[in-house]
Parts: structure tokens; sequence; C-alpha cells
């Protein structure tokens, strides 16, 4: 399935700025056999002073900008060509639970894909007692790992509630799953500490869901969105897989990624810092457009 892209971030600030440094998660990623990128642009508007493309420690493509002059906003567009490829349905040879930490033991590399650095706490995903507990109720020792992800992916969608106005960017995720209510980013960090409690490495995926507008009605342009889903290592034999809390299902090809990470921390589209004074606006929109076969 191909779709163009296109994101839009605008930031405008009360007082100018004389000094600014971002770093950008915003360029989707060719995966290979998974998602092809045919073209993309990142424009900035200013110009910065500073722009390098590099990859960070887990493959992703991210932009380092900084501006050294004046400035009292700073505009993002995104313009991208990706295509999602069709996944063939894979074995169901997943280890057990009670055998996944000698697997996991087994794995010889340290790089960005090994399993290691998705086990324990990280900025954004902490150890919960009431996760833990939930985590627990929902698999046996003896269930293969794929089952055990679907499982608690299923039965995390059937507890949480979607509410965009229940958090904030940096609400903890053991007060969203007291609350049971949240959006992508709440569910995919609540599964990511459940994982991790059962000794299944878990990770983060952002990046662009397309939405499909109500039997009759048009698609409304800017209306979909950026999006966020979890990673898990199913064991050496199935390694990386991926699966969508927030609507009940593995990713797929409406599912577009951006970026992987341990947490939100790792893959945030736009962080860094600002000197200025005053309020700030930020609005942005996004367009995932599915094209015709080729």
């Amino acid at each position: 399935m191909r779709y163009d892209v296109k994101l839009q971030i605008e930031y405008e600030y009360a007082g100018t700025s004389d000094h600014a440094r971002n770093l950008l998660h915003l360029l989707p990623a060719e995966i290979p056999d998974r998602q092809r990128i045919a073209a993309s642009l990142l424009t900035v508007d200013p110009v910065p002073q500073e722009r390098r493309d590099l990859f960070d420690f887990y493959g992703n493509l991210m932009t380092f900008i900084a501006f050294h002059e004046p400035i009292d906003r700073i505009s993002l567009t995104l313009s991208a060509r990706a295509e999602r490829l069709l996944q063939p349905p894979g074995l169901e040879i997943s280890p057990p639970l009670t055998a996944l930490a000698r697997e996991i033991g087994e794995v010889r590399r340290l790089d960005g894909t090994a399993p290691h650095h998705f086990i324990g706490p990280t900025p954004r995903v902490s150890p919960d007692p009431a996760m833990t507990a939930f985590a627990r109720a929902q698999v046996t020792p003896d269930m293969p790992t794929l089952e055990a992800v679907r499982a608690l992916g299923r039965a995390l969608h059937g507890e949480m509630s979607f509410d965009p106005d229940a958090t904030e960017v940096d609400t903890p995720a053991s007060e969203a799953f007291a609350a049971r209510h949240g959006v992508c980013q709440d569910f995919s960090h609540i599964m990511i500490a459940c994982l991790r409690a059962l000794g299944i490495p878990a990770g983060y995926v952002s990046g662009f869901l397309r939405t499909i507008p109500p039997e009759g009605e048009d698609r409304l342009e800017g209306a979909d969105a950026m999006h966020a889903w979890v990673r898990a290592w199913c064991g050496a034999d199935v390694g990386w897989v991926e699966f969508d809390p927030t609507n009940d299902m593995p990713a797929g090809m409406d599912h577009i990624t951006v970026a992987v990470g341990r947490d939100y921390s790792d893959v945030a589209p736009v962080k860094g810092v600002i000197r200025t004074a005053g309020e700030q606006d930020t609005s942005h929109s996004v367009d995932v457009i599915p094209l015709p076969a080729a």
C-alpha cells in the first residue's frame, strides 16, 4: 500500500528567541521487506544556521537543527511517499515465557536491535505494581511469548478508554493506567511496562496512522495523526513484532513507521531547547493519503 504523507508543525513565540536547538524524528524509516520510502523532504522555515541529518543508536534517521539568529516562529513541513509491504503470516514458533530469558541471554550483539536494551526501566517506563499484577493476570508461564503479547494487548484495549483530554505528553504511565484513560502514547507506555514486567523486551514505535472516515463521509484534510504503538521481542526465531494496543491489532498496512526506541523520550518528533520569554502557540496537521496501486 502506497501513501503520500504530509505533516505541518508550527511554533509561534510571544518573545523573539536568540537561540534554539532541536532534534527531530519526523522522516519515515526505510525498513527492509517492510517499508519503502520513495521520496521524503523535511523543510524548516526559517532556514536554520545549522542542520545535520544523521542516524541514532537505534538506526532512526534524525535531523538536528540550530538557530543562532533571532526568530519568533519555526515551521516544519514534511512531504514523503511511503509504501508498506504486505507481510506473510509468520510461524507460531515463539518460546514459552519461561524460556525467553535464556534466548535473550544467547543474543551476543549489543547494537540498537538487541533485546537487552528494552528490558529494564527507561525514562518514561518504570515498574509499577498495579501494571505488573495486571500483566501477570493475562498470561500463564507456559504461554508462547507471541501469544502473551497479543493477549496483553487485547486485555489492555478492553481495560483502557481512549480519551484525548485525559493526559498530557508528560503524564506518567502509572497515572494513566490508574485512571484507565489516555491516548496512544499512554496505551503504548502501559503495554511496554506490562511486557517488561513479564520479561518480554518491549519498545516504542512512532509513526503515522491512516484514518478511515465514517461511511459516506469524505476524508478531512489534516485530520490524520501521528501515532504510537509497541514492538516486542518474541524470541530468536520470531524476532521483533509490532502491536497497536490503542486499536487492538498488529501494526499493519495502515501504520507508517518513523522511529523506534525504548520509549517516547527516544523518538519524540520534536525536542530541544529554546531561549525566549512568554507563551508559545503550537499547531499541527497530518495527511496520510492512500495512492492507487502502481
